[in-house]
């Protein structure tokens, strides 16, 4: 079989079965498992896998469990909108620093921020970044790094180290899932190495995660339950639910 065979084999294959190992594909095409890799690699520049610890997935698998900004935007949008306004009195008193993440409920947040209150704010997020250019009273910060086209957010090893060098009064931050046992959670690595070190940077760390995401557990921890020191939801919370998130410490403001 040529390289060329080989390859578009192996891309069918990891289509297929979702997720494949370099082991399992180097016996299944009886080649080495340095071969696999370089295959793997070809196929990833050629958009059709994408290269994962170990082996390989599918190349839109990622962008399925994440759905697009768009998508997110028009989901559950009556209580985005009434988080992001309630979120705002966990702001720090004028003058104070606060780093915002990527994400469609934090974007309603940056749209009703107060005009005379005067903050510095960081940020990783293109689209958050560009709103905030139109906010006299904001000194913007664009953290730096690679920017995934998927949340339009910078991420990577630039992004994490400029994050480390911060000290904020409070971290405004999204996630996909929200548990008792695997705490905040999000599909991406990089997405998750930020989050984290958005969470150490912080005095105080403020989740802002509807109630369709509580119970969810994306595949990467970013910070556990008792890491968090508010989380505002909505209304449809349940109760117990509500109960076990406040028994860690975390306190849970449920917009009105």
């Amino acid at each position: 079989m040529y390289a060329e065979e080989r390859q578009q084999a192996m891309a069918q294959l990891v289509a297929e079965r979702g997720r494949l190992s370099v082991a399992v594909l180097a016996g299944e095409y009886d080649v080495t498992t340095e071969t696999v890799r370089r295959d793997l690699s070809a196929l990833e520049r050629m958009g059709l896998v994408r290269r994962v610890h170990g082996g390989a997935i599918p190349a839109n698998s990622l962008a399925v469990i994440e759905s697009a900004l768009v998508e997110r935007d028009r989901a559950n949008v009556d209580a985005k909108d009434a988080i992001a306004k309630c979120a705002l009195s966990f702001l720090p008193p004028p003058g104070g620093t606060v780093v915002l993440d990527a994400g469609s409920t934090t974007a309603r947040l940056v749209a009703h921020l107060p005009r005379e209150h005067q903050l510095t704010v960081f940020t990783h997020a293109v689209p958050l970044a560009a709103r905030l250019t139109t906010c006299p009273q904001v000194e913007l910060n664009l953290l730096p790094g690679r920017v995934r086209a998927t949340t339009q957010a910078a991420v990577g090893a630039d992004t994490v180290a400029a994050l480390g060098a911060l000290r904020v009064d409070v971290a405004i931050l999204g996630s996909n899932g929200l548990s008792l046992s695997h705490g905040l959670s999000t599909p991406d690595p990089d997405e998750a190495a930020t989050k984290t070190a958005m969470v150490r940077a912080a005095r105080q760390v403020v989740a802002l995660v509807d109630s369709s995401k509580l119970g969810v557990e994306s595949p990467i921890r970013f910070a556990a339950l008792d890491e968090l020191d508010v989380l505002v939801t909505d209304a449809a919370i349940d109760r117990e639910a509500r109960t076990a998130i406040e028994a860690v410490g975390v306190e849970v403001v449920v917009a009105p």
